[in-house]
């Protein structure tokens, strides 16, 4: 199929052109291929050209990027690659307008000391790279994820990553993640002007389909003679009481903490087994620098 162009000679010896669809068809008798008009567009110069354009970006969604700008390009472009960025930009720019981007590289530069080479531009780059695949419609492992930076999609500034790189990137972030989460919980209080006189926290729970538990993780801040649980980042899976009616699986306790109008400020993970009651969250950048309890609420 493609789009056929005939000419013809008027009296006046002006000439006039005409566009139409056409289809090649082998003639039956003579074995000949044939034109087979399917629409005609009428005249060269009196054509809907957004029409036409209409229909190429139709046929467009069916071709891979590359293809569609080779296809149309008469071989002017010459594509070399073609990557999808939207999911990643809109991360991007939701990145940098939070200010998670300069908190991570106001952190590098500072914990960079003599010996210890700490590209922070790099740095913060390889994080939000993670960051970007938790948020795609195709989440991937460290390693995986590589690939996918290589391969499947745009970061601006990051051509490649590995997955040391990757390893190194995150002990700088959980060593330097009670700062981080600060300003980004003040950015975000202040960008959204949201209310955190009184803060909501509830808990619920969701289980690993998996046969075992497992072992637990100790809270070197934590004393283990306190009845109450500690929350940490790193909670275990344990058996406990189901709000998802599946005691016979493990699981963990999520909590969250909500403003007036409903919007989250801070998640935390439990331990599986840990009563609504019992929780205790100690969190020193929270605004009021107040212990929080489920059920409760709290300015």
């Amino acid at each position: 199929m493609y789009l056929r162009e005939t000419r013809r000679r008027n009296r006046d010896g002006s000439e006039v052109a005409y566009l139409a669809l056409a289809h090649n068809e082998r003639d039956p008798d003579t074995g000949m291929p044939k034109a087979r008009i399917i629409h005609n567009f009428g005249r060269a110069d009196h054509v809907d050209r957004d029409g036409l354009a209409r229909l190429v970006r139709s046929i467009s969604r069916f071709l891979d990027p590359a293809e569609a700008v080779a296809a149309t390009a008469a071989g002017e472009v010459q594509v070399l690659d073609a990557r999808p960025m939207g999911t990643a930009w809109v991360a991007d720019r939701l990145w940098e307008r939070l200010g998670i981007a300069k908190q991570i590289r106001a952190v590098a530069q500072a914990r960079r000391g003599p010996g210890r080479r700490l590209d922070a531009e790099t740095l913060e780059r390889v994080i939000f790279a993670m960051v970007a695949n938790r948020l795609s419609p195709t989440p991937l492992s460290k390693l995986a994820g590589c690939a996918w930076v290589a391969n499947r999609v745009f970061i601006d500034g990051l051509a490649a990553v590995s997955d040391d790189a990757c390893y190194r990137a995150m002990d700088l972030f959980l060593a330097a993640l009670g700062e981080l989460q600060e300003a980004v919980f003040f950015s975000v209080a202040n960008l959204l002007n949201l209310e955190v006189d009184i803060l909501f926290f509830d808990t619920s729970s969701t289980y690993w389909q998996t046969d075992t538990a497992d072992d637990a993780l100790l809270d070197d801040e934590g004393d283990s003679s306190d009845e109450a649980a500690v929350a940490v980042e790193g909670a275990w899976r344990a058996y406990g009481h189901s709000k998802d009616h599946r005691p016979d699986l493990p699981q963990v306790v999520i909590g969250m903490a909500v403003t007036r109008a409903g919007i989250p400020v801070r998640v935390w993970t439990f331990p599986g087994d840990t009563s609504d009651q019992a929780p205790q969250i100690r969190h020193s950048s929270a605004p009021s620098k107040t212990t929080w309890q489920p059920g409760s609420s709290t300015g």
